[in-house]
């Protein structure tokens, strides 16, 4: 070979065919893999505030639970309407489709959660008998994702 071809050989340059569908592949399962978390991502950018929704709603219900009488302050127990509930274990049983405010109104924009109440009697306290410790349950849920159950207790003593 003369010079002048050993001379155009060394000058090319470039990436042959089998180079350049390794790096095409390379690139878009690269690309693949990052739009997965992109997409994942924006399908559970609202999660977090569904969250605190539930367990605002949880703790709300709870301090209105706590603030009744421990026993029935007319005799009457079980009273029908929400409104009328006076005492902790009215609560029991409570079922709500969307949160409601403590005269059973809906509240608007948290018509999607769902909001239970079990009220039990209780041994779990040290040195409290059951018949004086209630143990209350709040359990809201949204959908199939969200299931928050918040639990306090309320004495006689």
């Amino acid at each position: 070979m003369n010079d002048l071809s050993l001379n155009s050989l060394r000058r090319q340059r470039g990436v042959t065919l089998i180079e350049l569908i390794v790096s095409i592949v390379i690139v878009g399962i690269a690309s693949s893999a990052v739009l997965g978390v992109i997409a994942m991502t924006t399908a559970h950018s609202a999660d977090p505030m569904l969250r605190h929704q539930a367990v605002a709603i949880a703790e709300a219900y709870l301090e209105e639970i706590s603030l009744k009488a421990f026993t029935d302050p007319d005799g009457v127990d079980g009273e029908g309407a929400r409104a009328l509930f006076d005492d902790v274990d009215d609560y029991d049983g409570l079922n709500d489709a969307g949160a409601r405010d403590q005269f059973d109104n809906p509240i608007t924009n948290l018509g999607a959660y769902n909001v239970a109440v079990a009220v039990t009697p209780s041994t779990a306290l040290p040195g409290v008998p059951a018949a004086a410790a209630l143990r209350v349950d709040v359990t809201v849920s949204w959908s199939n994702d969200i299931d928050f159950t918040l639990s306090a207790y309320r004495t006689a003593l």
